[in-house]
């Protein structure tokens, strides 16, 4: 379609008398507003195709305040954000979300307190609607600097700081439970010395997990519990500790994919066969992550991408109904399952 001139380019008018519609009907419609008849509500969209009518975005934000725009901060440094499929997933899961709801993803990393200022200073300059914040620790000052400037937040994970309360809305998976059901299993399997690879203390998900292990197993000896820190390394360097304090164990539960994946690693290095001598169950279910190594991963899976959407859609009715308390009541914990391969 050629440029078309100040002077020639449709306008809500026009869509409206071309749809036989009102203006206002036609307003709604195009803004994404609800009360319109199905049938109503296609002959507008159809005008707006026929006409190649494009939405005055800056004349509609002084109307309804709103930029058309959503910061997703993710608390962690930079080289995990690109390395760690996880954020790759939760990020189009939003990304996605976003484009349904006419909204640009603006990203922001916080790597540690000098990065607060900046991002206080962008969030309380009035640039988006609203912010996404998800990887938060426990000691974070995060959550507070997003507070000060009053921006809606929707979290992506239990809240676990100081001062959090049950006012904040969030959306996250049963980690609880679906440790719980990984433990279960290699119980089933007869295995009798299994060890835990744990996430970071100060992270919520890797708290639970952690719980959900100790829940089936609460008399497990100490030793067969090894710190890391949800990286491919730091689960080969807790499967060596491991192994060093308990050569006699027969399973473990990782509390990450990658951290599985390490210690995958190790144990076949170290001449232990996975799962005959060895079961191994890890958590998320990172496709192709866990189909990719051999034997394939035997994980808890959480529907990642699907958080990133609900985390937008709490997002919007936060935002639609104008108060924070609407998205703490709808604040979602998703359900997980244990999917069956190889290696346990």
């Amino acid at each position: 379609m050629p440029e078309q001139s100040a002077e020639s380019r449709p306008t809500l008018e026009t869509v409206a008398a071309r749809a036989g519609v009102s203006r206002a009907t036609a307003s709604r419609v195009v803004n994404g507003g609800e009360g319109v008849r199905q049938a109503l509500a296609d002959r507008v969209r159809q005008a707006v195709e026929e006409l190649g009518y494009v939405p005055n975005h800056a004349a509609r934000s002084l109307v309804t305040r709103r930029n058309g725009a959503v910061a997703v901060i993710i608390a962690e440094p930079e080289f995990r954000i690109f390395s760690d499929p996880f954020f790759e997933q939760q990020v189009r899961g939003i990304s996605r979300e976003l484009t349904a709801f006419d909204s640009q993803l603006v990203l922001l990393w916080a790597e540690g307190p000098g990065d607060y200022d900046r991002i206080s200073r962008y969030l309380g300059g009035g640039h988006v609607d609203g912010a996404l914040a998800f990887s938060l620790h426990n000691d974070d000052e995060l959550p507070a600097v997003i507070d000060r400037v009053k921006v809606p937040t929707v979290f992506g994970g239990r809240p676990g700081w100081a001062g959090a309360g049950t006012g904040v809305p969030y959306v996250d998976c049963d980690n609880r439970g679906g440790a719980r059901t990984a433990v279960r299993h290699l119980a089933a399997l007869g295995r009798r010395h299994i060890a835990h690879i744990a996430g970071p203390r100060d992270q919520t998900s890797a708290i639970d997990r952690a719980d959900g292990y100790r829940d089936v197993l609460f008399d497990a000896d100490p030793a067969l519990t090894a710190q890391g820190d949800f990286t491919v390394d730091s689960g080969a360097r807790a499967m060596a500790e491991l192994l060093e304090r308990r050569p006699d164990l027969d399973a473990v539960f990782a509390a990450n994919d990658l951290m599985a994946t390490g210690a995958l690693r190790v144990l076949q290095e170290a001449g232990r066969r996975v799962p005959d001598e060895v079961a191994l169950v890890g958590f998320d279910d990172m496709v192709p992550l866990s189909e990719s190594v051999t034997p394939p991963l035997t994980t808890v899976r959480q529907d990642i991408e699907g958080m990133g959407r609900l985390m937008v859609r709490l997002l919007m009715k936060v935002l639609s109904e104008g108060s924070r308390e609407a998205g703490a009541r709808a604040s979602v914990i998703m359900p997980t399952e244990l999917v069956r391969r190889a290696s346990a």
